[in-house]
């Protein structure tokens, strides 16, 4: 059985991968693995380690405490955030926003919250 620590964890590899742009295969060949271990720690069959979280955390450019970020998600309002955020739609879309240089994202930012309100 998948412990709910370990799936969360998981989850945050996946999505901070994916917003650097960064396949399982660099990630495993970064930390010294194979990209399996990478799945397996996505899905959160496997644990990761203290010392691999570390190194992934070094690899991907965050805190080990990164992954920890949320856990304790009680409400459901903040749950509705965290299914949210697991959207490969929603990682694209936030990719492709923080690509967009400041000042131009700043104008698309008031466009779309103007286009929010109307809807």
């Amino acid at each position: 059985m998948v412990h709910q620590v370990d799936k969360h964890v998981g989850q945050k590899i996946r999505h901070r991968r994916w917003l650097v742009g960064m396949t399982q295969q660099q990630l495993a060949e970064a930390v010294g693995i194979k990209f399996q271990q990478i799945q397996k720690y996505e899905t959160g069959s496997n644990r990761v380690s203290a010392s691999r979280l570390w190194d992934i955390s070094q690899a991907l450019g965050v805190a080990p405490s990164y992954f920890f970020d949320g856990l304790a998600v009680d409400s459901s309002a903040d749950s509705d955030t965290a299914q949210l955020l697991e959207k490969k739609e929603t990682l694209e879309l936030l990719r492709t926003y923080y690509a967009i240089p400041e000042s131009q994202r700043r104008r698309l930012f008031d466009l779309a919250r103007s286009l929010g309100q109307v809807a």
